[in-house]
C-alpha cells in the first residue's frame, strides 16, 4: 500500500504560535465527542501537538469552547 506520510498544518503554514483564543482553527482538531485527535489522524508533528493541546485545555478553561456535549 502507498502511505504518505500527512503534512503538519502548522509547518508547512508557518503558524509561529497556536492562540488558544482561535476557536475555529482549534475546533478544526476536535472530534465529534470534543475530544483532541491524535497526531496520527491529524498529521501535526510532535511539537504543534503539545502546543495544540496546550491551547484547547486553555480554551476550555476559559469557557471558549466547552468540555463535552450536552
Amino acid at each position: 500500500m502507498n502511505k504518505r506520510k500527512k503534512q503538519c498544518f502548522f509547518c508547512s503554514q508557518n503558524v509561529g504560535d497556536i492562540d488558544y483564543k482561535s476557536k475555529d482553527l482549534l475546533r478544526r482538531f476536535i472530534s465529534g465527542q470534543l475530544k483532541i485527535i491524535d497526531p496520527i489522524h491529524t498529521g501535526t508533528c510532535a511539537k504543534h501537538q503539545r502546543r495544540l493541546a496546550r491551547a484547547i485545555k486553555r480554551a476550555r478553561y476559559m469557557s471558549l469552547l466547552p468540555y463535552v456535549r450536552k
